[in-house]
């Protein structure tokens, strides 16, 4: 008698499991996977039957894990995460540099900087693909989370992951030079920013909060990348914080003002460096993670060498 028999469910059996319950439903699940709402559906159905056990409830539109289904989530998103870690493993067994290689870029990162890098990759390795995604604070450690990136710049650290400490981040809030905030002509409160239109980049993650941390301001705009931003802002429809970086030319050019708040205008956080699965990672992989590396050291060495703390410049 076989006391190993071959396991009856597939791991697109589990996949389809774990996207109804990270999408919320069947039909966004059938989104993410690409396929129709059918075959997720008797996916997880097949699942229930052959397992003997129901994993979801229904309550109006909304699927909702039973018991069991909690329990058996966590043990499937294992299952699908090692089995992902095996094809990543095997493909990049032969000595080649890989033949593609994904990575997640929070865009608060310096765009000039991240070309910078990858073209000095390619004329180290041409014919490696490089899949480049420009995600915003859940959506970069969703991709790595879910094996959709091999690589990312994010400035949170998914659990079970490590990180290395790439740069610090500066921002600074701004406004158009004839914006109401600086017409008052004084250090402005808190109070006085949330009287007027606050504009955000909205979360890329796929179950980013719908009410994001704001200033509560009474006004809102959230758009879905940093240049629509940053020209809602210039364009004097609002104000907003935005890296240093990402603003040079604004600034010099007096199409954006640092707003003068009380006890200091500045905020900051930190950028990781983080490996999807380190075990895994090939050779070309870890040379672009040294390159990046590289030229991050490099450039805030020119900035420590000008006394400039202020934006990560590009070299002149």
């Amino acid at each position: 008698m076989d006391r190993n028999p071959p396991p009856r469910v597939s791991l697109e059996q589990w996949r389809s499991f774990i996207a109804v319950v990270d999408a919320g439903g069947y039909a966004h699940a059938a989104e993410r996977l690409s396929k129709s709402q059918s075959t997720v559906t008797y996916a997880v159905q097949k699942l229930e039957s052959q397992l003997g056990v129901a994993v979801f409830t229904t309550e109006g539109r909304k699927a909702t894990l039973t018991p069991a289904g909690r329990m058996l989530v966590e043990r499937a998103r294992l299952l699908v995460d090692e089995a992902g870690g095996l094809e990543r493993a095997a493909r990049r067994s032969s000595a080649g540099w890989e033949a593609e290689i994904r990575i997640a870029v929070e865009v608060l990162f310096p765009t000039w900087l991240m070309l910078k890098s990858l073209d000095r990759f390619g004329a180290e390795s041409p014919q490696t693909r490089i899949e480049l995604y420009e995600t915003v604070l859940d959506g970069t450690s969703e991709a790595l989370r879910e094996g959709r990136v091999d690589l990312a710049i994010t400035p949170r650290i998914p659990p079970n992951m490590n990180g290395e400490l790439l740069m610090p981040m500066r921002f600074l809030p701004v406004a158009h030079p004839d914006h109401p905030l600086h017409r008052l002509g004084r250090e402005l409160s808190l109070r006085d920013l949330r009287e007027h239109r606050h504009v955000l980049v909205r979360d890329s993650g796929s179950r980013r909060d719908a009410h994001p941390e704001t200033m509560n301001a009474s006004q809102r705009w959230t758009v879905t990348n940093m240049a629509t931003s940053i020209g809602a802002v210039c364009r004097g429809y609002g104000f907003a914080w935005f890296p240093s970086d990402k603003i040079v030319d604004e600034l010099a050019n007096g199409i954006l003002k640092v707003l003068p708040l009380e006890g200091g205008a500045e905020r900051s956080t930190e950028l990781y460096l983080v490996y999807a699965d380190p075990d895994s990672a090939g050779p070309g992989l870890d040379r672009l993670a040294a390159i990046i590396r590289e030229d991050v050291r490099e450039s805030c060495s020119r900035r420590a060498e000008r006394g400039t703390p202020s934006p990560v410049l590009p070299a002149s």
